[in-house]
């Protein structure tokens, strides 16, 4: 049997990791899981056995030094990312990076001049984008087949307790980056611009309301998109009844996806308006019992590299959702409306996402 053309690493074996070595084992005819590594040696060790892994490496500069790794997936806490995945870059490897990418636009500009100097690659893990549903629904969107985009709203309510914030780097922002605009509801509304295109302006509010954290524990913001589509979008770690939930008005249907952390086709619905009940037999000629996740975006991922193209979520498509986070706080925190491309590389809020401070009190202790 052939050998993988692709020798894949693991930097983190925290609870997202097992995603990231499920993906691979599924793809084992193209990559294989060849090295681990973690600050926890013993942790490492653990992982690299359930999941079959030949070495645990002592540390990144190691493994990449020795030359063994084409491909590396950084799972680490959200503070490490920007400078972990340099020094990948760097070395000329690739790295699929778990969100949020970077703690602010400025490191994610940082990244992207790595990756031009280097010729290597940043993938953004947005698996979402890569459900059945979703590409259906961008194909059926693209080519017309859905009339106009009218409305939309984008939900990500869920329940974090006070011992999910006992872990040292949850809200803070100089290590989580921001609340559950920066680290929950971005997979939601990544998927929700993935369909709707470039945003044009965003008016929001955020707050603290029940957590004992640095960063909001919920957000809400209205959206405009350059082709006049209008949104909601509301991230929350405090709703006891949890949902991520999506909805597509368009002028020939409405779609709705109603899930928690993963879907199938089975939780998406279509209502055609009246006249155009052809939509939904369109809708339902490619079933698929998939459910999202980091395998969907895996095989674009190897897809991609196999050509030779930039793999998704690239950089450029990255930096459109996070200057849309930063835009959310921009806007909480200043109250007022907040355009794509204000915020450049002199704004508080390029550097950090609660820009020079956020309006309430810090209470974690440094």
């Amino acid at each position: 049997m052939s050998q993988p053309r692709y020798r894949a690493a693991i930097v983190g074996t925290g609870a997202i990791a097992a995603a990231h070595a499920q993906a691979l084992s599924e793809h084992r005819a193209r990559a294989r899981l060849t090295a681990v590594v973690d600050l926890d040696e013993v942790r490492a060790r653990a992982f690299a056995e359930a999941w079959d892994a030949p070495t645990v490496a002592p540390d990144l500069a190691g493994l990449l030094a020795s030359g063994d790794v084409d491909l590396v997936h950084l799972c680490t806490p959200p503070s490490t990312h920007a400078p972990l995945a340099l020094e990948c870059l760097r070395a000329g490897v690739n790295v699929i990076l778990e969100k949020p990418p970077t703690l602010s636009l400025a490191e994610l500009d940082t990244l992207a001049d790595a990756s031009r100097a280097s010729g290597a690659h940043v993938a953004t893990v947005f698996q979402h984008r890569f459900g059945a549903g979703a590409v259906r629904l961008r194909a059926m969107a693209a080519a017309g087949e859905l009339g106009r985009p009218l409305l939309a709203t984008c939900e990500t309510l869920w329940f974090r307790d006070t011992a999910y914030f006992e872990v040292p780097w949850r809200g803070r922002w100089e290590t989580e980056g921001g609340g559950p605009t920066m680290g929950h509801g971005i997979h939601q509304f990544d998927l929700l611009l993935s369909v709707l295109g470039p945003w044009e302006q965003v008016t929001a509010v955020a707050a603290r309301r029940d957590r004992d954290v640095d960063t909001e524990d919920v957000s809400m913001a209205l959206v405009t998109f350059a082709d006049g589509t209008v949104a909601s979008v509301v991230n929350s770690v405090i709703s006891p009844r949890q949902v991520s939930a999506l909805r597509f008005d368009f002028s020939h249907a409405t779609l709705e996806l109603s899930h928690l952390y993963g879907y199938t086709d089975a939780d998406w619905t279509i209502t055609p308006a009246p006249g155009h009940t052809g939509v939904a037999a369109r809708w339902a000629e490619s079933p698929s019992t998939v459910e999202s996740g980091h395998g969907g975006q895996l095989t674009a991922v190897l897809d991609a590299l196999d050509d030779g193209t930039p793999p998704p979520v690239t950089i450029e498509e990255t930096r459109r959702t996070m200057e849309f986070v930063a835009a959310i706080y921009a806007s909480a925190f200043t109250g007022a409306p907040v355009r794509a491309g204000q915020i450049g590389p002199d704004s508080p809020f390029a550097a950090r996402m609660d820009g020079a401070g956020a309006p309430w009190q810090a209470v974690r202790t440094r």
